[in-house]
């Protein structure tokens, strides 16, 4: 997948992407960083992160189980952190998700152990659950022009009363074991041994595979319109790079239990509602209401139609993750999803949304979401306790939004 973090078209270049004669690798590098600080300081960020809290655990960071139980903790996040960047991108803010994501836990734990609903039934219901209050929300939004803040406000109260509502104030499990597997469980070892799990190993390859594909077919269409490209030196660094953090985490991975289920589905959506974004006309229709919606309005874009969308695919991801978090603790609590909202928030600000609209990617969503949670598990290997930490989350928070009016008087200067 391509690590574009932002949906700016490059400036056009008339060296058209060669590299200079005498040019040293490091000052390529940190020429092509100060061209693309938006583009890479997260990735930059992320990985001074995980090196810092490696040496500061003496590697326990970077084992193999802690780095699958870093997936799984923070999957349910990061879902939610896919949605709310698009929600974002398009000029708007959800509040709900955190009381939908608890409502939604709470109806299929109502469908599942109170009426011993299937389980794969139960689970498209409160889908369809989650993508009609995402409507409604929607609808009031992009059609009755109320503020979106004010709706997911009034939905989040409104939801959390229906969790409490449903429960009765009452925790309520254990789920299915089919769910939990979804939610906790690993891909199946096939094939013969070899110390690793090989299935893991195989859609390590393959994604190498795309990773390179990627790059390098985003690269040539940058060139045959006489973009902007990193130098070819600087290219094959980053590619190494991203090969290299690949294959480190594959292995990390196969040496344990083999990749979580929920790593494959959240692979799933990254390259799906990645390629929408990029190539889809939905997509770029959402970057342009985000963007100006003046000129979108002016274009033909239905941007009524784009806003209500939005919502309610904001509305289905909760509802995925509510299921895979009340799949994974194995019951519905009406104190589910408490903050969900605010972390999905700052995952994608951090990811590289920008608070006007118009600016990021799904990768930039993930990628904002990992440092959250690399410094929540680093954090609490090295003992600091939850008041310092939320005051650390705090302040990445507060210089991810500081950078971002930087950058945007840096472009305009």
């Amino acid at each position: 997948m391509s690590a574009n973090l932002t949906a700016k078209t490059p400036t056009a270049a008339p060296s058209g992407g060669k590299d200079k004669a005498g040019d040293s690798l490091l000052q390529l590098m940190l020429d092509g960083l100060r061209r693309n600080m938006r583009q890479y300081g997260m990735l930059i960020a992320l990985g001074l992160i995980v090196v810092l809290f490696a040496v500061w655990t003496s590697g326990d960071l970077l084992l193999p189980r802690n780095v699958s139980n870093l997936v799984l903790q923070n999957s349910y996040i990061l879902i939610l952190a896919i949605g709310m960047m698009l929600v974002i991108i398009a000029g708007h803010i959800d509040l709900s998700v955190g009381s939908l994501t608890a409502f939604v836990g709470a109806a299929a734990a109502v469908l599942m152990v109170d009426h011993k609903m299937a389980w794969p039934l139960a689970v498209v219901l409160v889908l369809l659950l989650g993508a009609v209050a995402g409507a409604m929300q929607g609808y009031l939004i992009a059609y009755l022009g109320i503020p979106s803040f004010i709706v997911t406000l009034a939905g989040m109260l409104l939801f959390r009363g229906l969790t409490e509502i449903f429960l009765k104030g009452q925790t309520v499990g254990p789920f299915p074991d089919g769910l939990q597997t979804v939610a906790n469980g690993f891909l199946p070892a096939v094939g013969p041994d070899t110390n690793y799990h090989n299935l893991t190993l195989l859609l390590g390859l393959a994604l190498i595979a795309f990773v390179v594909y990627q790059e390098v077919r985003d690269r040539k269409r940058q060139q045959e319109f006489a973009l902007d490209v990193l130098p070819a030196k600087l290219f094959a660094l980053k590619l190494t790079a991203l090969i290299a953090a690949v294959l480190t985490v594959t292995m990390l991975l196969a040496s344990y239990n083999g990749a979580p289920v929920v790593l494959l589905i959240l692979g799933v959506l990254v390259v799906g509602f990645g390629y929408v974004m990029r190539n889809a006309i939905i997509g770029r229709h959402v970057y342009a209401i985000g963007g100006n919606l003046p000129a979108a309005k002016l274009s033909g874009v239905k941007d009524r139609k784009v806003v209500f969308l939005v919502f309610l695919n904001m509305g289905m991801m909760a509802a995925l993750a509510g299921l895979v978090f009340a799949a994974r603790f194995n019951a519905a609590s009406p104190k589910a999803g408490i903050n969900f909202e605010l972390e999905a928030i700052a995952a994608s600000f951090i990811g590289g949304a920008s608070m006007s609209g118009g600016v990021g990617t799904v990768l930039g969503a993930i990628i904002g979401g990992l440092v959250l949670g690399v410094l929540n598990n680093g954090m609490n290997l090295v003992g600091v306790g939850s008041d310092w930490q939320q005051v650390i989350k705090g302040l990445v928070l507060l210089a991810a939004v500081g950078f971002d009016v930087w950058n945007k008087r840096k472009v305009g200067s």
